[in-house]
């Protein structure tokens, strides 16, 4: 008879000594932070594991719509602040690779992890760029999700991935300011600007706000993610 992994885990949580359960749920409740060579559940330990790296490999993939436009960015200014945008997202993933991996799991397994479909992203990289006003869309408005689900993780239970945080929270704010003013500069230019611009946010506003995830009522990771303060608020609040 085949074991399988949930059967391990769960003899694995079985065997956990309770009085470093109880003193783990203690710390997390008065909002300390757990660091990487303080005893936690496996659970816990799997779980930040999939959320981190799930977010390593949406800053990761969501270089790849913008990046495309680069070249073909309307200006020489255009370029150089879309550059600097797309850099500063393989940053993030940098930093959040390095999170997960203080959880035991090397760069290697999670990029294969991300090849094999086994680990997830955001899916709303998979939508198409197809004008320059969807970068502008993207910086405003997925951006804009991105800082509101994020801005809270500064606060997560997992020390090194609230640290993380801090610096990505800071560029985000750069990258929103950069799709409003891409924005605001088509919508006050030509009729065929306002267009685009107007199909853009019509495309992207729904995706935007799926980026908060299910209603709770049908989400099954956040009641215990929310006990452990790995999110601080809930997908209906935000």
């Amino acid at each position: 008879m085949y074991t399988t992994e949930l059967q391990k885990s769960a003899k694995i949580e079985n065997l956990e000594d309770p009085e470093l359960l109880e003193a783990f749920e203690a710390r997390v409740a008065a909002d300390e932070f757990i660091e990487p060579k303080d005893w936690m559940p496996e659970a816990y330990r799997r779980t930040l594991t999939r959320q981190v790296s799930q977010h390593a490999h949406s800053e990761i993939v969501g270089m790849l719509p913008e990046g495309n436009w680069i070249t073909r960015a309307p200006s020489l200014r255009r370029k150089a602040i879309l550059l600097a945008k797309v850099q500063d997202e393989a940053g993030h993933g940098l930093y959040l690779y390095c999170a997960a991996e203080t959880l035991g799991t090397s760069r290697e397994q999670m990029i294969e992890a991300l090849h094999s479909g086994k680990a997830k992203y955001s899916t709303i990289f998979n939508y198409p760029t197809l004008t320059w006003a969807d970068i502008g869309a993207i910086g405003w408005l997925v951006d804009g999700a991105a800082i509101m689900n994020q801005v809270p993780l500064q606060r997560t239970s997992y020390g090194p991935y609230a640290r993380a945080m801090v610096r990505i929270c800071k560029e985000e704010s750069f990258h929103q300011r950069q799709g409003y003013e891409i924005m605001i500069a088509m919508a006050n230019g030509t009729p065929d600007q306002k267009r685009m611009a107007q199909d853009a946010l019509d495309r992207w506003w729904w995706p935007s706000l799926m980026m908060f995830g299910p209603p709770d009522e049908n989400s099954p990771n956040t009641a215990q993610s929310m006990r452990w303060r790995i999110k601080r608020e809930t997908n209906d609040e935000l």
